[in-house]
């Protein structure tokens, strides 16, 4: 694991480490995330042997902006009522991906839906719009033990762990937000699946 302070970061080299299939720990408004290429189906698959996370327990991806998702879900005009509203920001949204799309197994759950936010957090932002692709955002933990808000109990955690995150980018301790709220849309319905900072 190579721990770079994120005043000494050079976006384009995470950026190119991203290309090549590497998983990196970056923070995020909520807490630290793991994150890669979400179109890259086996860095996806490494960031589910770090977590060891179920497979069925797909994982959420935050893009730089709402252009970046139209490709690759199903689009609605609920979806635009709170992209106007609510984006860029803590708001989750699970819906439908489109039947043809690039996006990994693990990021497209078995019902053939995606979970994905339009971050506001200025790193996320800038890696994904240089990476052109969406980001997998989910908490850099080992699944059943607590989210990390500084980079000391990352490397805890995964000290000698067969599967490590390649690149830990250290922004040092994160303030305890709430975590986003996740909604799913079925076209024009619209159901509350976790309730977070954002009231809806």
């Amino acid at each position: 694991m190579q721990v770079i302070k994120q005043e000494n970061l050079n976006v384009d080299e995470i950026v190119e480490a991203l290309k090549q299939g590497k998983v990196i720990v970056y923070p995020t408004e909520t807490v630290y995330g793991l994150g890669c290429d979400a179109t890259n189906q086996n860095a996806v698959d490494k960031i589910f042997k770090i977590k060891q996370r179920q497979q069925e327990k797909s994982v959420l991806v935050v893009a730089s902006n709402v252009d970046m998702m139209v490709d690759y879900i199903s689009w609605s005009k609920k979806l635009h009522e709170l992209s106007d509203k609510y984006w860029p920001g803590p708001l989750t949204v699970v819906v439908s991906a489109r039947p043809e799309n690039e996006l990994a197994h693990g990021v497209v759950a078995g019902d053939g839906t995606v979970a994905f936010r339009i971050t506001d957090y200025p790193l996320a932002v800038e890696l994904s719009k240089k990476l052109d692709k969406p980001l997998v955002s989910t908490s850099a933990n080992i699944s059943a033990q607590e989210s990390s808000y500084d980079i000391e109990s990352i490397l805890k955690m995964f000290v000698g762990q067969e599967f490590q995150p390649d690149i830990i980018i250290d922004a040092g301790e994160l303030p305890h937000h709430a975590p986003s709220t996740i909604v799913k849309v079925d076209g024009e319905n619209l159901e509350v699946l976790r309730q977070g900072e954002l009231i809806i």
